[in-house]
């Protein structure tokens, strides 16, 4: 997918440089020479063609209080899955909520406080929704793995219009 040279400075900045202001969107655009308005039609267009997905915060939850977090991989009944899906997105601290296939078809991440809170919300997720303990699996990090994952969209392009 080709990205004009103003959309690939638009990316790179919302990427690396996010601005916590009350009107972000300006302060990106005076920055980079642009309305407001320009800023948050490019960002949409970026969207609507896939580009990008969302934009959102990458917060660091030692920093929140969040000492204790897991991915949980359940066993539900198929007829059962939009039910127990929503009792599961009750719960504040869960996040990345998704139906796989397989035998363990629904899988989600929560975190809590601490190891008790965080039991204490899985136990309650278990009972409302009737899966019972063998229907699953509790998955606690291990070992924390830390990227810093960035895109490169100040390519330059080589004669043919290619990315290098």
């Amino acid at each position: 997918m080709r990205l004009d040279p103003l959309d690939r400075v638009l990316l790179q900045r919302v990427q690396d440089d996010f601005p916590l202001e009350p009107r972000p969107y300006r302060v990106i655009g005076e920055a980079l020479g642009m309305p407001e308005q320009e800023v948050l039609e490019r960002l949409a267009d970026l969207s609507r063609r896939g580009v990008i997905r969302h934009i959102a915060p990458i917060l660091e939850p030692g920093s929140l209080g969040i000492r204790a977090s897991t991915l949980v991989a359940m066993r539900v009944p198929e007829e059962r899955m939009h039910k127990v899906a929503g009792i599961v997105n009750e719960y504040d601290g869960v996040s990345h909520n998704y139906r796989r296939d397989g035998e363990y078809n629904l899988w989600f991440t929560v975190a809590a406080m601490g190891e008790e809170e965080l039991q204490r919300i899985l136990e309650e997720i278990m009972r409302r929704s009737m899966i019972p303990p063998r229907g699953v699996l509790n998955l606690p990090i291990v070992r924390r793995f830390k990227l810093d994952v960035r895109f490169r969209f100040l390519a330059e392009e080589d004669d043919d219009g290619r990315d290098r």
